[in-house]
């Protein structure tokens, strides 16, 4: 609470890491749903689509984004969650960028 009461360096740094991730992510055409939080929802639709983008992106690109299926979310509205913070740097948010699109691109999402 300090820290935060002292200044809003890092309260600005996240909300722009979050612009930042999903300007990115809708230009190359994800589907972000209406979330105005940080919290970045990747919508996918099937649950087995968002699992295997969940496991394709831990696996093959060291990227965690939890799937998030029925019934924590209707069904045919599967996604992953992604969660930017201060402390990212643009390097890994452009990581986890074009790791999205990799994988998005494989699995035919994008």
């Amino acid at each position: 609470m300090r820290i935060l009461e002292e200044s809003d360096e890092l309260v600005r740094k996240l909300w722009d890491n979050t612009n930042y991730l999903k300007e990115k992510l809708r230009a190359l055409g994800f589907d972000l749903g209406t979330s105005k939080t940080p919290i970045t929802p990747v919508i996918v639709g099937e649950e087995a689509k968002a699992t295997e983008l969940s496991r394709t992106l831990f696996e093959a690109e060291n990227v965690f984004a939890q799937a998030i299926v029925y019934p924590t979310v209707p069904r045919g509205r599967a996604r992953i969650r992604l969660q930017p913070s201060a402390v990212h740097s643009l390097k890994d948010l452009d990581y986890a960028i074009n790791s999205l699109e990799r994988a998005g691109r494989k699995l035919k999402l994008i």
